[in-house]
């Protein structure tokens, strides 16, 4: 099958609501400038230990990432010692991210997955599932959220965790956009900003240092309905940090990082 040169919108691109379209997004000539946007070392700087810190904490030793794009956080689990799987919808991400490995010395074990079949395609058992970058919210329909949600609770052990991030799409909605620019989208020359904003869509351009414009069409997910969502699918306790801490203003966050625990948490109690 030829790689698309072109992203696709059609005549209308704030109609393109589905979930499926992301894999018309990634095309090759944004996939191979991804990791400008990224800004490895200067993300890494920004979000620090935040993630190995968690998944030690937890006893997390085979990690599942589910958002591989480009490699990012799979190599740097694997730097720190992870069993780590790699990921993703996007074939062409998935070709970057193998590419990224052994540019650092690493083979990295990928998978093509769509989150809404993971175990389809996935039928080991993870300590920790990880679905970061934003990515989730290229899910448009509820019943796909809470589909892959289920995916995910089921791949993991009956003590793991599910770490997944988000835009800050609540202060988006009610105060306009605004970034600090230093934990996710660190790369220089580079700008992530909204071409469209509603409750059912958040359209994001992304402009390079060479005058290139690409596009995303994303699920603007309000903080407190993913706890929700997280809880009724049947994780059991759910944390939010905001920008890796865990006591912030909710308008003040760039991101969301929600921790679901699947352990199970009793409420009983036998009076002695």
């Amino acid at each position: 099958m030829p790689v698309a040169e072109k992203q696709d919108f059609g005549s209308d691109p704030i109609v393109v609501r589905k979930s499926d379209h992301y894999q018309e997004e990634y095309i090759g000539g944004f996939v191979d400038k991804w990791d400008q946007l990224i800004g490895w070392e200067d993300r890494a700087r920004g979000e620090g230990d935040f993630f190995i810190r968690l998944l030690r904490e937890h006893g997390a030793e085979r990690v599942l990432d589910v958002a591989t794009g480009t490699g990012f956080h799979s190599i740097r689990l694997l730097e720190e010692g992870f069993d780590v799987t790699s990921a993703d919808g996007s074939a062409e991400m998935l070709g970057k991210a193998f590419e990224n490995g052994r540019g650092r010395g690493h083979i990295i074990r990928t998978v093509q997955a769509d989150w809404r079949w993971l175990n389809r395609d996935i039928q080991e058992p993870f300590d920790a599932v990880v679905c970061l970058g934003n990515s989730f919210t290229h899910l448009f329909d509820e019943r796909d959220r809470r589909k892959a949600l289920a995916e995910f609770y089921a791949v993991l052990k009956h003590d793991g965790i599910l770490i997944l991030d988000q835009r800050n799409y609540d202060a988006i909605l009610d105060q306009g956009f605004s970034s600090k620019h230093i934990y996710y989208y660190c790369g220089e020359n580079v700008s992530a900003e909204p071409d469209h904003v509603d409750e059912g869509l958040a359209r994001f351009r992304y402009r390079f240092p060479d005058k290139s414009e690409y596009y995303l069409n994303m699920y603007p997910l309000r903080r407190d309905y993913v706890r929700r969502l997280m809880s009724e699918v049947g994780f059991q306790n759910v944390t939010t940090y905001g920008d890796f801490k865990e006591t912030y203003r909710e308008e003040d966050p760039d991101f969301f990082v929600h921790v679901a625990e699947k352990s199970y948490v009793s409420t009983f109690r036998e009076d002695v």
